[in-house]
């Protein structure tokens, strides 16, 4: 088990100066602007660029997070033109293993994260967002970040359409997968409410939904669960973490980790520091490593102290490499270096 930079929208200078002064030795990157994908897809010569890079600044590249809303949103919603971005996410999986990059991540949420605040008050004063079922009328208050799609959803999409859509993505793209030896991971919903939210059902917001989605993968070696502790944590408490830990974990199904947590469940929560939140953070990476996990874990979605520029909705490196951030990767490297399970 390893501790890695994460989340990483913006990689510079800056980016590569923090993960190291942290201590890290790998970053892994979500939707960089540093890819243009300006044909559909992220050509191997840019993907192969952007390793290099990362490693001329002596780290490793562990793998990357989400495709453009706008090479992927089809998919999500089975619409006219799905074929035509499956095939170009074909040709990322297959540039991705040229250019030497081993695991893509994937959400399955056409509104993408929806929270009903992104300035709640943390504590001491920090910042933090929130959740809270009944205020969803007025909008998602993360509306403006990238992932966010602009058009609305019409028809709404029902639970039984995002199987659906699912299975159809899994069976195209796991062979491709496969094949070329780049693993598929599935990010668990965020947040974890079955009530749909901006006109699409939510389907990954339980253990049971995420064993059922390994199990449509008919055993392909190719697909893995993102633990993201928080999205699960908010499901129903620790019991749930530790539920899909026991689950998926021994058979390697869990691919990374997302490390962070929240306070309460559906429908209302708020995101923490760790360890003061629903689960207990030594017990959930002892427990791991007792399942087999030997991936890396990042940090994700840190309040912002004081002094901090912004909470995660900022992807700016400005904003990136901050107090809570710096707060949090100390915090899990030294639980990885006290339980002596670090590799």
């Amino acid at each position: 088990m390893r501790v890695a930079l994460g989340h990483v929208d913006e990689y510079d200078e800056r980016t590569a100066a923090f993960a190291r002064q942290s201590g890290l030795a790998g970053v892994q990157l979500h939707t960089p602007g540093n890819l243009a994908g300006t044909d559909g897809y992220w050509s191997e010569a840019e993907l192969k660029a952007l390793r290099e890079r990362i490693e001329g600044d002596g780290l490793r590249l562990e793998g990357l997070e989400n495709v453009p809303a706008a090479h992927f949103a089809l998919i999500q919603r089975g619409a006219p033109g799905r074929d035509e971005q499956i095939e170009n996410y074909q040709r990322t999986i297959a540039n991705m293993a040229a250019a030497g990059i081993p695991i893509l991540g994937h959400h399955w949420m056409p509104t993408y994260v929806w929270r009903t605040s992104m300035d709640a008050p943390g504590r001491g004063g920090a910042h933090v967002s929130s959740f809270h079922l009944p205020d969803t009328a007025a909008g998602n208050a993360l509306a403006a970040y990238k992932l966010t799609p602009d058009d609305p959803i019409d028809p709404p999409l029902t639970a039984e359409d995002m199987w659906s859509n699912y299975q159809y993505f899994l069976d195209a793209v796991l062979p491709v997968a496969e094949e070329v030896g780049v693993r598929l991971s599935l990010h668990p919903d965020d947040p974890p409410v079955t009530e749909p939210l901006g006109g699409a059902a939510r389907i990954f917001t339980s253990p049971a939904a995420l064993v059922e989605a390994r199990d449509r993968a008919h055993g392909s070696r190719a697909w893995g669960l993102t633990l993201c502790t928080g999205s699960v944590s908010a499901m129903a408490g620790a019991a749930n973490v530790t539920e899909v830990i026991d689950l998926l974990g021994p058979g390697g199904h869990i691919a990374y980790v997302h490390l962070r947590d929240v306070r309460g469940t559906v429908p209302t929560f708020s995101e923490c520091f760790l360890g003061e939140g629903n689960f207990h953070p030594p017990s959930i990476l002892r427990r791991l490593h007792r399942a087999g996990f030997d991936g890396f874990v990042i940090d994700d979605h840190v309040p912002a102290m004081e002094g901090d520029v912004a909470t995660w909705g900022d992807t700016s490196s400005e904003a990136y490499c901050s107090r809570g951030r710096a707060h949090e990767l100390g915090y899990i490297s030294g639980i990885v270096d006290a339980l002596g399970i670090g590799s």
